[in-house]
């Protein structure tokens, strides 16, 4: 029935509690004052389809937990942050977190009790809403559980992102982490900036299918998010519980940024003008080592800072090629004036001037792993994406880890070998690939495995020019996903599929156009776009090439 599965559910233990619990008008969910951001969150989602007023009453802390029935939320010292527990009986519902957010956790618990039809948003004709005896204790294996969401290879409107997060909270990720710029596009206002957005927001078309060599459609194509647009996504985030991490990326993948300031690039080798790059891939085309380089990109991480709240901020720094810091004369004269041995230590000075200013406002710095490549903070926080190795490696040497080994979590992969597949990626993903997925490598010590604070799934939308798609991609291989990331791996994989089975109706409800298990709808295919499909072997063989540069442990 649960997805994610909780650790312990059981009947009641008196008799008298094992009758089921019948929602009426007159049920009311009762409430302290800390808890009344959840008690009107679970209001919302019953309302509509059940056309009851489910009112909230708070009452105050010391009131005795048997003077009222209905729903009841409260906190409980002893539990964890996120840990709840949810008891069903006849008469009452009690749903008890060790915070706020535990709270919230069971009451998204709750609502996986009641008929798959409680997610539509209006009237349901149903006789009655009853909600099975049971009692639930439940905690999360990992702390971070999250998503990459690329709004800057297909913008996604505001009420899209919105959606998703919703539906992340659905399945109790707590993490979105929102890659924001690219060499496709800047898709965050920066007031001193204002270019960024009024150049950097848009190209002029789109490559079609993974062909390099490919056409582009022909059709403009941005967006961008006003500070208050973002700040309503972070409290929008926040009373799901859910953190928004924005990833503003650096020293590579900046080619919007120099469309819209070219003096930020490496100027005595680049070709410039440059416009938004309209392809896919790696650009060669990098910010250079100058200060008033580094003094922009501070300038920027001083405006984001004041949006977003996270103690933990992105700042790329994967796949940055340094041909043109080889090339050029100025940026050969600036690694010596700064005192640089090579070019892969221009990259590691860089994110070092901004990893000192973010400290200095109490943040730590999150990057892909290539940063391992150079020096690093000790406190950085590294996104592992080249398999179990380069995790290992990053945990081994004391930095905290969020797992995201692309060939389980990449949600952009194909989801089978079947020619149908739309621009077909990389290797096949299927759902129980992703239920396979393990955070913590093989072979790690307790202390270097502590280091390995979660994981993640990753939705690259170089195809995914809707939201329509992005649930395509996405469904249900995140539902697979999160249960590993709450419940712990290595679960049962014929009862997991059973409940996913069920859980698809909540899907259906929530209008998730996810892929079917007989594969793509007719309207999710892309008849004659080429993608890049790679066999397992051809995968293992690139990812160890890319791993050659990073160091032992």
């Amino acid at each position: 029935m649960f997805l994610p599965r909780p650790q312990h559910v059981s009947a009641p233990e008196r008799h008298d509690d094992a009758e089921p619990f019948v929602l009426d008008r007159s049920t009311s969910i009762a409430v302290p004052t800390a808890l009344r951001g959840v008690a009107e969150w679970l209001a919302a989602e019953v309302r509509p389809a059940t056309g009851l007023p489910m009112p909230v009453v708070e009452i105050d802390e010391a009131t005795d937990a048997t003077a009222s029935g209905g729903i009841r939320l409260a906190l409980d010292a002893a539990l964890a942050e996120e840990a709840y527990r949810v008891r069903v009986g006849r008469d009452r519902i009690d749903v008890v977190g060790g915070g706020p957010a535990g709270v919230f956790r069971g009451a998204t618990t709750l609502l996986q009790s009641f008929p798959p039809e409680i997610h539509r948003r209006a009237r349901v004709g149903r006789a009655a809403w009853t909600l099975p005896a049971v009692e639930i204790a439940d905690a999360p294996r990992f702390g971070w559980r999250g998503t990459m969401l690329d709004v800057v290879r297909h913008f996604m409107p505001k009420r899209d992102v919105m959606r998703f997060i919703d539906l992340m909270a659905v399945h109790k990720l707590n993490v979105l982490h929102l890659h924001l710029t690219d060499d496709q596009g800047w898709r965050m206002q920066i007031n001193k900036y204002p270019r960024l957005t009024e150049v950097g927001a848009w190209r002029h078309e789109s490559q079609v299918g993974a062909d390099p060599d490919g056409p582009g459609d022909g059709r403009p194509h941005g967006g961008f998010y006003t500070q208050d647009d973002l700040r309503e996504l972070v409290a929008y985030a926040a009373e799901r519980f859910v953190t928004i991490v924005p990833e503003i990326e650096s020293p590579g993948h900046v080619q919007a940024a120099l469309a819209a300031y070219p003096e930020l690039g490496v100027r005595d080798v680049e070709p410039g003008p440059l416009d938004v790059w309209p392809r896919w891939g790696i650009d060669e085309n990098v910010l250079n080592a100058e200060e008033s380089t580094v003094q922009f990109f501070l300038d920027v991480f001083d405006e984001v800072m004041d949006v977003f709240p996270s103690t933990i901020l992105g700042v790329g720094g994967d796949e940055c090629p340094r041909v043109q810091w080889r090339e050029s004369p100025r940026v050969q004269e600036r690694m010596r004036e700064v005192g640089l041995a090579d070019e892969a230590s221009v990259q590691s000075w860089f994110i070092g001037r901004i990893a000192a200013h973010l400290a200095r406002r109490g943040r730590r710095v999150f990057g892909w792993e290539e940063l391992l490549e150079g020096d690093l903070v000790g406190d950085a926080v590294v996104a592992s994406w080249r398999g179990a190795a380069a995790a290992a490696i990053a945990a081994r040497l004391g930095y905290d880890v969020v797992a995201c080994p692309d060939d389980v979590v990449y949600l952009d992969y194909r989801q089978s070998d079947a020619a149908d597949e739309p621009i077909p990626v990389s290797i096949p993903v299927t759902v129980l690939d992703a239920y396979r997925f393990d955070p913590v490598p093989p072979g790690l010590d307790e202390e270097a495995a502590g280091h390995v604070i979660g994981g993640q799934a990753n939705i690259w939308t170089e195809y995914m020019d809707s939201a329509r798609t992005v649930d395509f991609f996405a469904f249900p291989r995140l539902s697979a996903i999160a249960e590993v990331l709450w419940s712990g791996p290595g679960g049962d994989e014929a009862e997991f599929v059973d409940r996913l089975e069920r859980h698809l109706r909540r899907l259906d409800a929530l209008g998730v156009e996810y892929r079917r298990t007989t594969g793509p709808q007719p309207w999710q295919r892309r008849p004659g776009i080429p993608g890049r499909p790679e066999t397992r072997a051809e995968r293992s063989r690139h990812v160890a090439a890319l791993l050659a540069g990073l160091p032992s442990a």
